[in-house]
């Protein structure tokens, strides 16, 4: 994204760069290590190649991911977390958290 595109509003910049389900997801696994494309496939979940492909290309043009292409047949490709990619660890940490207290509360009760 660049930079004079983006929102006023911090927490809109924020959501615009991974406020998508699948760009949190593939963070989330990430902070553990360089994945291969198919193990980011398999560890994300239900989404398609094609989703995955685009949503690491945007992430990688936003800095958030790097790409290394290894010079080998098959051609080997591994993603990682850049350092601004990985500074989002806190907000993940948090959201984990979150969804932790609300699993504990029963589904009628929302005052927990």
């Amino acid at each position: 994204m660049d930079k004079k595109d983006l929102p006023a509003c911090p927490v809109e910049t924020t959501l615009s760069l991974i406020g998508d389900k699948w760009k949190v997801l593939i963070i989330r696994d990430l902070l553990t290590g360089t994945k291969r494309f198919g193990e980011l496939k398999k560890s994300v979940g239900s989404i398609s190649q094609k989703v995955l492909t685009q949503n690491l290309r945007q992430m990688e043009q936003d800095g958030l991911v790097n790409r290394k292409v290894y010079a080998e047949v098959p051609p080997r490709v591994e993603y990682s977390l850049t350092s601004l990619g990985f500074s989002l660890k806190p907000i993940l940490d948090v959201m984990w958290s979150w969804g932790e207290e609300y699993k504990k509360c029963s589904v009628g009760n929302h005052l927990c």
